[in-house]
């Protein structure tokens, strides 16, 4: 009934995606190569986590 007012995971997951992603670029920028990676596949778990949402 109140179908509108529910949260779409997609979208908490996206912007947690954005964020890590961004996290990763700002590691990446300062020479921190294990922040960046650890980051970078944090992202990579979101990323096919949203796949499954997708489908």
């Amino acid at each position: 009934m109140f179908d509108f007012l529910k949260t779409d995971p997609r979208k908490k997951l996206q912007k947690e995606y954005e964020k890590k992603l961004t996290e990763a670029m700002e590691a990446s920028r300062s020479g921190d190569t294990y922040s960046y990676s650890m980051l970078t596949e944090e992202a990579e778990k979101i990323y096919a986590q949203l796949q499954e949402l997708g489908k």
